[in-house]
C-alpha cells in the first residue's frame, strides 16, 4: 500500500542546486526534499576547487563571461552565460551572509586562479569547498520549518497529469510513496558512474535525466562529459569515486610530468597546465599512451605551505604512502562533469509544465561543449536560486488524479547477479568505447553492447538498485546516440575520425 504526500513544492535532490532551491522555496510553502542517499552525500561535498565569481576590483562580469565562452568552444548560449556571471556576486554574497567561511589572507578574500580564467576570481575553502557551501547552504534550509527531508528515497518516476508534472512516485523501505506538489525541481547531479573511472560519488547515477526523459523532457547536448586530469591513479584505498586533484592545484604551479620527469603540456598547448581541461585530459592520455604509464604532478614549484593549503589532498596521499610535500602524485583522467542533461532555459523551466531542473541535471547551454573551472558550484547555486523564484511565481493548485498502483515483480533468484553484472558491463563499455578520445567503430560498437541490455528497461520492479540501473542505461545510450550524431572534435567530445571543429555543427544536439 502507498503512501500520499501533498507539498506546495518537491525539490529532487539534496546537492548545491537543490538546496539553493530549497532554501527559497521553503520560505514560501511546504517544501520536501528528497535525497537518495544521506543529506550530506553528493558531488558538491567533494567539489574541491571553490567557486568562481568576478568579485575583486580587477575582475568584472565580463571578463568571465568572456573566460566561460572561450572554454566551452563556440557552444555556450549568451543569455544563458550573461545571467550566470552577473547573478553570481550577488549569490555568494547571500552565501558569505549565510555564514560561508571562505579563506581570507590578511582580512582579505584569497582570490585563486584555475586553467582558462584569466583573472583570480576563485573563492575556497582549503580544498574541500563544496562541503563548506553545502554545510551552510543545509543548516539554512534545515532552519526553516515549512521543509522535510526525505533521505534514503529514490525516485522512480515523475507523475504527469493533463501534459502537466504534479509530483513523483517514490521508493523508501521497499514502499512506494506518491508525492504531490504545485511544482517540482530535479536537481539530483550528474552521471558520472556510468564510467568505470569516475570522481563522482556513487549516487551519481543519471537518474533525475533519465527519469526526465522517460517522462517526456527534451535532453541535450548529452556527448558532453568532462574528464578531469587529474585524479589519483595509484593507491586510493576507496576505489568507488577516484579521488580528485583540484585543478586549483595547477593554478598555484604545479607542473604535470611524464613517467621519465619530463614536463611534456608545452608540446601541446602554449597555456600548458592551465589549458583548458579537455586539452590537459587529452594530453595526459596521450602521453600515457606513449609511455605505457600514467603521469606525475610535480607540486615543488608551489610556494604555499601545501599541508595547509591543500589539506585534503594531503592527508588522502599521505594515506595512499604519498607524501606531496616530497614525491610527486601520479594522476590520470577520469570522468568528471556531465555538461549535458535535461533542456531547460535560464528561468529553469522544462517542456513539461510545472517540471524545473537545475544543477549538473540541466542543460541549458551554458558550459557549451566543455566548463570552465570552478563555474559548476556557481551554475548550482544560481539557477536553483532562479528555478525557485520562477515556482513561487507558479502558486495554482494543480488537479490531483490518483497515481499508477506499482506492482512489485515477480521473484527471480538470478536477478541480484544479473543487475550487478550489467552494472559492471555498462561502466567497462562506456569506459572502453564512449570515453576521452571516440571514433565512430567504437560508438557503435558501445551502442550494440548497450542494445544488448535492452531487457533491463523491461523489468517492472520498486528495486531501487535495479531502477538504478535501468536509469544507467537509458543515460549511457543518449550519450552515445548523441556522440554517433555530433561528426567533429569540439570542447570535451573529441571524434580522431573526425578531429577538426566543423562550423556546420555549431549548434545543440537535442533528443
Amino acid at each position: 500500500m502507498s503512501k500520499d504526500y501533498h507539498y506546495d513544492y518537491l525539490v529532487i535532490g539534496s546537492g548545491i542546486a537543490g538546496l539553493s532551491a530549497a532554501l527559497q522555496l521553503s520560505k514560501h510553502g511546504k517544501t520536501a526534499i528528497i535525497s537518495k542517499a544521506s543529506i550530506h552525500e553528493s558531488a558538491t561535498n567533494l567539489a574541491q576547487g571553490g567557486i568562481a565569481a568576478a568579485m575583486t576590483k580587477t575582475d568584472t562580469p565580463d571578463y568571465h563571461f568572456e573566460d566561460t565562452l572561450k572554454a566551452g568552444d563556440g557552444l555556450c548560449d549568451e543569455k544563458a552565460v550573461k545571467f550566470l556571471v552577473e547573478e553570481g556576486p550577488e549569490r555568494v554574497r547571500e552565501l558569505i551572509a549565510l555564514g560561508a567561511n571562505f579563506d581570507k589572507v590578511d582580512g582579505d578574500y584569497d582570490f585563486t586562479k584555475e586553467a582558462a580564467h584569466s583573472k583570480r576570481r576563485i573563492l575556497h575553502v582549503g580544498d574541500s569547498t563544496g562541503k563548506e557551501i553545502k554545510k551552510t547552504l543545509g543548516n539554512a534550509v534545515l532552519n526553516e520549518a515549512l521543509t522535510t527531508f526525505f533521505p534514503s528515497t529514490f525516485v522512480k518516476e515523475l507523475i504527469i497529469q493533463n501534459g502537466e508534472c504534479v509530483g513523483c512516485v517514490a521508493i523508501r523501505n521497499h514502499t512506494p510513496i506518491h508525492f504531490y506538489a504545485k511544482s517540482s525541481i530535479i536537481a539530483t547531479g550528474g552521471c558520472g558512474q556510468i564510467f568505470s573511472k569516475s570522481t563522482n560519488p556513487s549516487i551519481a547515477t543519471g537518474d533525475g535525466i533519465a527519469i526526465a526523459y522517460r517522462a517526456g523532457c527534451k535532453v541535450q547536448d548529452m556527448e558532453f562529459v568532462q574528464f578531469h586530469p587529474t585524479t589519483l591513479a595509484l593507491g586510493d584505498k576507496k576505489p568507488i569515486s577516484i579521488f580528485l586533484i583540484t585543478e586549483a592545484i595547477r593554478g598555484e604551479g604545479a607542473i604535470l610530468r611524464n613517467i621519465n620527469g619530463d614536463r611534456f603540456m608545452l608540446d601541446y598547448h602554449p597555456d600548458a597546465e592551465l589549458a583548458p581541461r579537455d586539452v590537459v585530459a587529452r594530453s595526459i592520455y596521450q602521453e600515457s599512451q606513449k609511455t605505457k604509464n600514467h603521469v606525475y604532478l610535480d607540486l615543488s614549484p608551489i610556494t604555499q605551505e601545501l599541508s595547509k593549503r591543500f589539506p585534503t589532498i594531503y592527508e588522502r596521499c599521505m594515506e595512499s604512502g604519498i607524501d606531496i610535500t616530497r614525491e610527486f602524485i601520479p594522476v590520470s583522467p577520469a570522468a568528471h562533469y556531465f555538461m549535458g542533461g535535461v533542456q531547460t532555459n535560464e528561468k529553469g523551466q522544462t517542456n513539461i509544465p510545472r517540471l524545473y531542473a537545475a544543477g549538473e541535471t540541466a542543460s541549458l547551454g551554458l558550459h557549451g561543449a566543455n566548463r570552465l573551472a570552478s563555474n559548476s558550484l556557481l551554475d548550482g547555486l544560481v539557477f536553483g536560486h532562479a528555478s525557485a523564484l520562477n515556482m513561487i511565481k507558479e502558486n495554482e493548485q494543480p488537479i490531483i488524479q490518483d497515481a499508477l498502483i506499482i506492482k512489485a515483480p515477480k521473484s527471480n533468484k538470478n536477478t541480484t547477479s544479473k543487475i550487478r553484472a550489467a552494472r559492471h558491463t555498462i561502466k567497462s563499455i562506456m569506459w572502453r568505447n564512449v570515453s576521452i578520445i571516440r571514433n565512430k567503430k567504437d560508438l557503435n560498437t558501445a551502442r550494440q553492447g548497450l542494445d544488448d541490455l535492452s531487457w533491463l528497461l523491461d523489468i517492472t520492479t520498486i528495486d531501487d538498485k535495479i531502477l538504478e540501473v535501468q536509469n544507467m542505461l537509458t543515460v549511457s545510450q543518449l550519450i552515445v546516440k548523441s556522440a554517433l550524431q555530433r561528426e567533429e572534435s569540439r570542447g570535451a567530445h573529441f571524434r580522431e575520425d573526425f578531429p577538426k571543429k566543423n562550423p556546420a555543427w555549431k549548434k545543440r544536439t537535442i533528443l
